[in-house]
């Protein structure tokens, strides 16, 4: 990772050359541009003694004409309120202001000065040139020489320009290095991430995940790796089982051959006894005949049982409607179970199942006399079922005690029961079943208090289509 962070740092680098290089161009025109303005003390002293020299000859350009115009040296032009509605702008705002006089400039250029005086009624002006002088030339030409001096005082020469040039630097090269080595970090910690996750799932650890949250390419290739993970990991979980569950076929297999031969000459040699029996002592060797008969028997069923999950049925799985194979597992087992109490909670929509009906009806079958036995008399027995992501979930909830934790642990394993009832292989055979449908048998939290099983098993929507 540190090979690409470097690679993306390398990148900025030769793509920030060019704006470095024009900036170093810039900032050494400014620095000569800057030695120009040496004379800006000048100028500014220049520009003040201007601005001195004519607000003096404004001043005594107003005291004449005020003085010419008490005197009676000048006409006045005369402004009657009658004919307010001629008026020019100027009259009018003086008019308004309730001023008793006033001096202002007059175009163009500022270069005649008028006096306005208010007079029973009417208004007065006087007027005189100021030629050759243009008063608002001159003010924004004095203007300007302050503003330039000003400007080239506040740079301060060679200081300003050079933190300007520091500033250009910072702005065009540094800040962008900065932000390239964040992003790299930031794209290559989680890449960094991806690939320490990729080496521990090589090396047999499917339990990792990645906790980091993204938007972009990088977190769509995060969320696919977990979801890879996760599926590597069920898979896994079922390749082990079904590993395991191969070995116990095959033991299960010498197992019911060795038994079997020993059975049957034994049966057959109690059948005969048991025919040729003397009247003397009769009664006795016909119960010890019968009782051996009926052990041998009960050995026999066990055989059938480990052959039977030895045995490798075909599979043929077809579209099932699974809310019509509960309601009838649950209707034909309630009636061996009267005194527990059954309940189905299945979504309104059940899509189809894609599996085996008599693999089905035989896991449904396991599940529920489990539940029922568990839960006893007075008990309650759950069956739930609804869609998820392309599959359909049915769970089986008892109000049973539940699992001890080492039953838990041993649950699917396939065990040798002597009770009357069951042979020690009934979850062991369903959850095979389960994996030959394509879905599995999992332990839930029981709703109920008691033990919970989930069957999930493929949706006939998701298969795909004959023709693809």
């Amino acid at each position: 990772m540190a090979r690409l962070r470097n690679q993306l740092i390398v990148l900025l680098l030769a793509a920030t050359l060019l704006p470095l290089a024009a900036t170093v161009w810039w900032a050494a025109s400014l620095l000569e541009l800057s030695l120009r303005y040496s004379a800006a003390a000048d100028l500014d002293a220049t520009s003040r003694t201007l601005e001195r020299v004519g607000r003096e000859f404004y001043q005594r350009s107003r005291e004449s004409l005020k003085s010419d115009a008490v005197a009676g040296r000048l006409a006045p032009q005369r402004y009657r309120a009658s004919e307010r509605a001629g008026w020019p702008e100027a009259v009018l705002e003086f008019w308004d202001s309730a001023q008793p006089e006033r001096f202002r400039t007059a175009s163009p250029k500022g270069s005649r000065l008028e006096y306005m005086q208010r007079h029973a009624g009417e208004v007065l002006v006087w007027s005189s040139s100021l030629e050759p002088v243009a008063m608002e030339e001159i003010a924004e030409q004095i203007r300007q020489a302050r503003r330039t001096a000003e400007a080239a005082s506040a740079r301060g020469l060679r200081r300003g320009f050079t933190l300007l040039f520091l500033l250009l630097v910072l702005t065009t090269w540094a800040a962008p290095l900065a932000l390239l080595v964040y992003f790299a970090t930031r794209v290559s910690r989680p890449i960094h991430a991806l690939t320490e996750a990729l080496t521990q799932v090589a090396s047999g650890r499917q339990g990792v995940r990645i906790g980091i949250e993204r938007r972009d390419e990088v977190g769509q290739a995060i969320r696919a790796f977990n979801h890879m993970a996760e599926e590597l990991e069920q898979q896994r979980s079922r390749l082990v089982y079904l590993t395991q569950l191969a070995s116990w076929q095959t033991l299960a297999r010498k197992m019911a051959h060795e038994l079997k031969n020993s059975l049957t000459p034994i049966r057959l040699t109690m059948e005969e006894l048991l025919a040729r029996q003397d009247q003397a002592g009769g009664e006795f060797t016909r119960q010890a005949a019968e009782i051996v008969a009926e052990e041998v028997a009960a050995l026999e069923r066990r055989v059938r049982a480990f052959s039977q999950f030895a045995a490798e049925p075909p599979v043929r799985p077809e579209a099932l409607d699974l809310r019509a194979i509960v309601e009838e597992r649950v209707r034909l087992l309630s009636n061996g179970h009267p005194e527990v109490s059954y309940e189905l909670r299945l979504a309104g929509e059940l899509p189809p199942a894609w599996a085996d009906p008599d693999l089905v009806r035989g896991i449904l079958t396991n599940l529920l006399e489990n539940a029922a036995e568990a839960a006893g008399p007075g008990g309650r027995v759950l069956v739930t079922g609804k869609p998820a992501d392309g599959k359909i979930i049915l769970e089986v909830h008892d109000s049973g005690p539940g699992l001890s934790e080492h039953a838990r642990q041993t649950l699917f394993e396939p065990t040798i029961s002597f009770k009357k009832t069951g042979m020690g292989l009934g979850l062991s055979i369903a959850r095979k079943s389960a994996l030959l449908c394509g879905g599995d048998i999992l332990l839930v939290e029981g709703e109920l208090g008691g033990a919970g099983f989930r069957v999930v098993l493929p949706s006939h929507v998701s298969q795909p289509s004959p023709d693809r």
